[in-house]
């Protein structure tokens, strides 16, 4: 029943897919002769590219394997340096138009060459800018803190996305960083999977070396709530992780509430669940969850400082354009609602093409005050 129901969204994708390396196709090949040598090879490898990402996707699903994950990594990549070729493309026939227009004698496969060039320097400039984690700061002030909590440090991570990209040595990478920083406690705001085919239990080892005096804490997002969740949460949990579900601790009297990403998706769930956890208004609380869709229900309830990732900030252009149109000033950083405030992580790994432009993967160390 779920494959039928993901059939017609699949051929969606492959036919736009489709459509824009047509127009790559049509693009550079204008203006040049049909016996121009290469001209087949190309036809050849734009069709092959145009279905690798589908299909390696599909592929991911189900298998994981030194070459389905190489395969998976080379169609992410070409899809992310699509996504700047398809309007390069579109560009060169704009301004060669307009130059006709205007009577300019233009060379079009010049224009072409120079903006596809452009286009792919920009997408490899994505693919290193993705790999260079930074560690973000940030101060967080908040009304009714323990006097124990005053000048804590929390480390903040999200949106790891461990699969065929990034896998346990990545993770490993963001464990030592984590450590270096000596946090009092550590959030893990969902989504540490991709939730393609892997062994979860091995991809989350590198956990069992993460610690912090006042706890380590995960709370699941929308790429481990796909289908069944239980075996990432197992894995999470064995490698010494407090998986909160529909929760909250007590942790030296700071509330911790975590709420997964299925039970947040709408208002009325969310208030439901945050209800349930018997908030105290009057003390200071933080809230794990994976995406900042409704900041003003947890503000009503009475949370303190709302922690979340999911955005990625766009990842890169011109999506990031989309996710601050939709997240508005939730989609990254420090802000506010009413009473309670909201921290937004970009988060550490990347979804689909392993490229950053306009975002940067980021460990957030948040001081309290």
């Amino acid at each position: 029943m779920r494959t039928r129901r993901l059939l017609p969204f699949i051929a969606i994708v492959q036919s736009i897919l489709f459509l824009e390396h047509f127009l790559l196709y049509k693009t550079w090949t204008f203006s040049l002769a049909e016996y121009t040598p290469g001209l087949v090879s190309i036809r050849l490898a734009i069709g092959l590219l145009s279905v690798s990402f589908v299909t390696a996707s599909i592929l991911a699903f189900r298998y994981t394997n030194p070459a389905l994950r190489a395969f998976y990594r080379v169609a992410a990549v070409w899809l992310g340096l699509q996504n700047f070729l398809f309007p390069a493309a579109i560009l060169s026939w704009l301004i060669f138009g307009v130059g006709r227009i205007a009577g300019l004698e233009m060379n079009f496969h010049r224009i072409v060459e120079f903006l596809f060039g452009a286009a792919m320097v920009g997408g490899f400039y994505g693919v290193v800018n993705a790999s260079l984690t930074r560690v973000t700061r940030a101060t967080v002030r908040l009304a009714n803190l323990p006097a124990s909590w005053r000048g804590r440090k929390a480390a903040l991570i999200s949106d790891v996305h461990l699969g065929h990209v990034r896998n346990g040595n990545f993770l490993r990478r963001m464990v030592a960083k984590i450590r270096n920083e000596e946090p009092d406690a550590i959030f893990i705001a969902g989504d540490l999977y991709d939730g393609t085919a892997i062994d979860a239990g091995r991809a989350a080892e590198p956990l069992n070396k993460l610690s912090a005096p006042h706890g380590v804490y995960f709370v699941a997002g929308n790429h481990e709530q796909f289908g069944d969740d239980s075996k990432y949460l197992r894995a999470i949990a064995a490698a010494g992780v407090r998986v909160l579900t529909n929760e909250k601790v007590d942790v030296d009297g700071l509330q911790i509430l975590g709420v997964p990403y299925r039970n947040a998706t709408q208002k009325g769930h969310l208030a439901s669940e945050l209800q349930k956890l018997g908030l105290d208004r009057d003390r200071a609380s933080i809230l794990l969850v994976h995406a900042p869709d409704h900041p003003e229900v947890a503000e009503a309830a009475g949370v303190s400082l709302q922690l979340s990732g999911h955005t990625h900030l766009g990842q890169f252009i011109p999506w990031s354009w989309f996710a601050r149109k939709m997240y508005r000033q939730f989609v990254y950083g420090l802000s506010r609602i009413g009473k309670m405030q909201v921290f937004t992580s970009s988060g550490a790994g990347t979804w689909g093409p392993p490229l950053r432009l306009g975002s940067n993967p980021e460990i957030v160390m948040l001081q309290f005050e």
